[in-house]
């Protein structure tokens, strides 16, 4: 009875969970193009992309999605038959009663059909890791959401103004899923406490008491993807100032880097350094990466490598844009338009 109602749970958020990666898909698609400053270390990294972003968004959501498989695959296994511990002398058939009741099979042995409580363990971590992953995401989204990053406005029907400062516009339907996922966690992680150290076998602490956290925690979590998919589809992408941030920061210094190494052949420690000097100077000097001068790049060429800098500067210059860093990335996963089709 317990693994027919957790079976039809886990379900509802696989369906859930599907719907959302649809969501994230399409919007992927959408921003393929759309340039964005991706972080590392909460500091601006390296240009990619929001269809970028989102695709790796995807395949993690995609990685917790064959983790529901796996637990509902753990789920549905039938104990009926296995009576209170060594079956019985009757002549029943527990692979015809397991068909029946539309389980994919039956648990062979009868003592570890009223004895094991691991596959509300695997349900409960496999539930947990979907609310860990999910919960970084909108980490993120309420980071982009903020006025000085300005990254994203969520729409009308998912905010809420202020009691008091009418200029407000609270974007509490990220909060809540911050919050709610939060709350899946918790209720995983009581579940899987409650099954610490206990008996192997029959006991109320994997069945009356235990249960209704792991139902809750999938009621919770299946709404939170419904939410956080009506949100994302309404969702506007600020992308001219995404863009403008890109161009105006040092996160396509990399390719300053690696252009040196490609045109001059010095090693990259060497490119690293000029680079580093670049990046150091400007920004001291209140400046951004656009603004560099040919005399400067080939004094800082000379001081690094010990000799002139034979590139000419505007086929330097010409790599150091946001579009050219994202477009000639076309490794398998990067965010190049071949590697993202």
């Amino acid at each position: 009875m317990y693994r027919m109602a957790l079976r039809r749970h886990l379900a509802n958020v696989m369906a859930a969970l599907d719907g959302l990666i649809d969501v994230l898909s399409a919007l992927a698609e959408e921003h393929k193009k759309t340039i964005m400053v991706a972080i590392t270390h909460t500091q601006q990294a390296q240009v990619s992309t929001i269809g970028h972003y989102l695709l790796g968004v995807c395949q993690a959501l995609d990685r917790d999605f064959e983790r529901l498989k796996h637990a509902y695959a753990t789920v549905n296994q039938s104990a009926m038959g296995a009576c209170a511990i060594t079956t019985t002398g009757f002549a029943i058939d527990r692979a015809r009663m397991a068909e029946l009741l539309g389980f994919d099979g039956y648990l062979l042995n009868s003592y570890d059909a009223i004895g094991g409580g691991d596959y509300l363990g695997e349900a409960a971590t496999a539930l947990q890791l979907c609310a860990i992953d999910a919960g970084r995401v909108v980490q993120d989204l309420l980071l982009w959401a903020g006025q000085e990053y300005n990254g994203i406005r969520a729409a009308d029907p998912y905010v809420q103004i202020s009691s008091i400062m009418p200029q407000k516009r609270n974007p509490v339907s990220i909060e809540h899923l911050r919050s709610l996922l939060s709350a899946v966690d918790g209720l995983c992680a009581t579940l899987l406490q409650m099954l610490h150290n206990t008996p192997y076998g029959d006991i109320v602490d994997t069945e009356d008491d235990a249960q209704p956290y792991l139902w809750k925690a999938c009621d919770q979590l299946e709404r939170c993807f419904q939410l956080w998919g009506n949100a994302m589809a309404t969702m506007t992408f600020n992308a001219d100032v995404m863009l403008r941030r890109a161009r105006e920061g040092f996160a396509v210094v990399t390719e300053l880097a690696d252009t040196l190494v490609r045109e001059t052949e010095i090693s990259f420690r060497q490119a690293h350094g000029v680079a580093s000097r670049v990046a150091r100077a400007l920004s001291e000097a209140g400046r951004s990466l656009p603004s560099l001068r040919e005399d400067e790049l080939r004094d800082f060429f000379r001081q690094t490598a010990g000799r002139d800098l034979q590139v000419p500067f505007e086929k330097i210059m010409a790599c150091l844009t946001p579009e050219h860093f994202v477009n000639i990335r076309n490794v398998p996963g990067g965010c190049g338009p071949e590697a993202m089709r």
